[in-house]
């Protein structure tokens, strides 16, 4: 194993190793007994430490193993999930033990896509954060293997589990009571991630972080700690604001209407503030055309971070009124303003939640149980990704994208 893995393989992996083939069989009875999901969790930064105690919190989990290319992490990651857990570099160590049941991936979004499909040709269950994919034809091939394996994906585009957007899609949307959409408008200004810095004394690289795979399938530059510590800002790692945060509300607009693929994709903007060395726009807007007949309309800016107070969200503008859901309201989080020309419905307003994925992890957690199709599923992971593909696109060439028929389902 140390042959095939030089560089991920740690005392204990190889170890695991041999205790997985000896006790796969008994392990795999012993956590159906207890009705116990066993994750494994590739990429133990902050956002995979998050998830862990989230899932922890709903219970009926374990942990035993986790996986990141810097050892303070996965070691930070493997207190989390308690005594036992094994740590691991290379992701495909990982998913060699035959005692897991899915996998958290919480990687950087470059890794997203050849992670998640390994995972799923390993025949475990995949919650992947979101953009599920950088490229249609990723996307193609993470569908691909999903239906081939028959395994559960769900996309961490929590929105389809919060409250300000699930009651009024089932008041005014399903019901018909908000009649033809015309224009949707979404947002998500002051986002922090695009202005955060590396921590102090990052100058030098770690001795324990492996920079190289870290990098994996982007280009090959020397380390940099504000690519690490905010790849946010940068094409390859995470395709900026548009692949990284406008794929939330786009979503959420996807979710409410039933969209799938665009028709075409414009997109404007540029870099008016940070001269950081970041390659994504700062400031940008996009426009993408449904064949629906609809409109919808995305802008994003950090230069008020954190100046201002974040905000994300969607409205539709149709015959029967507007509808309005902000992301992280929880006092006011949607609203309904009838046009009274259509609509003899009254105004209305409700509460919203968090942000929080709690919804869509235990959905996650009951679908591996009873293999029904999760709602952000790998097919709506796709449509969603590709619409921000396009924009992205859009705006890299400063020409309108359409949609390709090769890009289908």
């Amino acid at each position: 194993m140390s042959e095939k893995y030089p560089i991920a393989i740690s005392p204990s992996t190889r170890r695991s190793f041999l205790a997985a083939a000896t006790t796969a069989a008994s392990t795999a009875r012993i956590a159906a007994s207890q009705n116990t999901i066993r994750i494994g969790v590739i990429g133990s930064g902050p956002r995979g430490q998050y998830l862990m105690k989230q899932l922890q919190k709903i219970g009926g989990v374990a942990f035993p193993a986790v996986c990141d290319v810097y050892d303070l992490r996965r070691n930070q990651a493997a207190q989390i999930a308690g005594p036992g857990a094994e740590t691991y570099l290379d992701h495909r160590a990982l998913l060699e033990r035959k005692d897991l049941d899915a996998v958290i991936v919480a990687t950087p979004d470059h890794w997203h896509a050849p992670i998640t499909i390994d995972a799923l040709r390993a025949n475990l269950d995949v919650y992947v954060e979101k953009p599920m994919v950088h490229k249609p034809e990723d996307g193609l091939a993470l569908v691909r293997a999903a239906r081939e394996n028959k395994r559960i994906v769900q996309v961490g585009m929590q929105g389809r589990g919060l409250p300000q957007f699930t009651e009024p899609k089932r008041r005014y949307i399903d019901t018909g009571l908000i009649g033809k959409t015309g224009l949707v408008r979404t947002w998500y200004t002051s986002n922090q991630g695009y202005i955060q810095q590396p921590p102090p004394g990052m100058d030098r690289k770690p001795d324990g972080l492996d920079w190289d795979r870290w990098l994996g399938p982007g280009p090959k530059v020397p380390w940099n700690p504000n690519i690490y510590f905010s790849p946010y800002k940068w094409l390859h790692y995470d395709g900026g604001m548009i692949m990284g945060i406008a794929i939330h509300v786009i979503d959420s607009a996807h979710h409410w209407l039933g969209l799938k693929q665009p028709a075409s994709a414009v997109a404007g903007g540029g870099i008016h503030f940070y001269n950081d060395g970041r390659d994504t726009p700062d400031t940008v807007a996009l426009i993408l055309e449904y064949p629906q007949k609809l409109t919808l309309t995305f802008e994003a800016e950090c230069l008020t971070a954190p100046g201002l107070k974040t905000t994300a969200g969607v409205e539709i503008r149709a015959t029967g009124g507007s509808l309005w859901a902000e992301r992280y309201v929880e006092k006011t989080g949607w609203r309904y303003t009838p046009n009274p020309r259509f609509s003899k419905e009254p105004a209305s307003e409700g509460q919203g939640g968090s942000g929080s994925p709690e919804t869509i992890l235990r959905e996650w957690l009951e679908s591996i149980k009873t293999r029904q199709k999760t709602t952000a599923n790998e097919v709506e992971g796709y449509y969603s990704s590709l619409a921000c593909y396009m924009a992205l696109e859009a705006y890299r060439t400063q020409d309108r994208v359409k949609w390709l028929p090769s890009w289908e389902i």
